[in-house]
């Protein structure tokens, strides 16, 4: 039953995307009054929060925008960083709301990005436990089953816990975004509210990632329970 709900979460993923990105390019059609680009928005931003030391950038792919906390940067992907739409303004905002957590210690992202590392290598680890197992290598009692199980469950858990703690960091971080928008008057009626659309549904796919990790965090651990029957 369990897999079945992973499954479904999968399908839902796919169908959340697919629906972000249908969204953005309705949005990318819709420009905005000030004539400001992706770029422009969040220079503006960022210096009206009185982050100097940020630079902006432009970085290829498509809705490939991020916040590198490591090197201060905005990354913004083309469509985003030149374009002058409802749909650029709300992502360069959101961006910037991130580096506006960074620079006042939001609790939520200095946990996320203390995490960074566990995650990593806990995918690592839950990636060679799987490629042994194929290999037959528990034939040769490296360790036991429940041993491999518990150590899954472990690493998963670390994964579980960076999406539920993404949550209110990428909440927060729209919140900052379309509240600036609104405060400096960039969009306005109509535009502010698809720009809250558009935001919400982005949300909705680290909603979708985190239940679905809680999910497979819970089959591991039925496995293991199960198997000390």
């Amino acid at each position: 039953m369990l897999f079945v709900i992973i499954i479904g979460f999968m399908l839902i993923s796919m169908l959340v995307g697919f629906a972000l990105k249908n969204r953005f390019a309705a949005y990318s059609k819709i420009p905005l009054r000030s004539g400001l680009s992706g770029k422009e928005v969040a220079e503006r931003m960022l210096r009206e929060n009185g982050l100097h030391d940020v630079q902006v950038t432009c970085v290829p792919g498509h809705l490939s925008d991020h916040y590198n906390p490591a090197d201060r940067t905005i990354n913004l992907s083309p469509d985003v960083y030149n374009g002058r739409h409802v749909a650029a303004a709300a992502v360069a905002a959101h961006e910037c709301g991130h580096a506006v957590q960074h620079a006042t210690s939001y609790p939520f992202l200095q946990f996320r990005s203390a995490m960074v590392p566990v995650v990593n290598f806990s995918s690592r680890i839950i990636n060679f436990i799987f490629i042994a197992s194929l290999m037959g290598a528990f034939a040769f009692h490296w360790f036991s089953f429940d041993w491999a199980l518990l150590i899954i469950i472990a690493c998963q858990g670390a994964i579980t816990l960076f999406s539920l703690v993404t949550l209110p960091v990428e909440f927060d971080a729209t919140g900052r975004g379309l509240a600036w928008l609104n405060q400096t008057g960039l969009t306005h009626g109509e535009e502010h509210t698809k720009a809250s659309k558009a935001l919400s549904l982005a949300a909705t796919t680290y909603v979708v990632a985190a239940l679905s990790s809680l999910t497979v965090l819970l089959y591991y651990i039925l496995q293991y329970l199960g198997s000390r029957d």
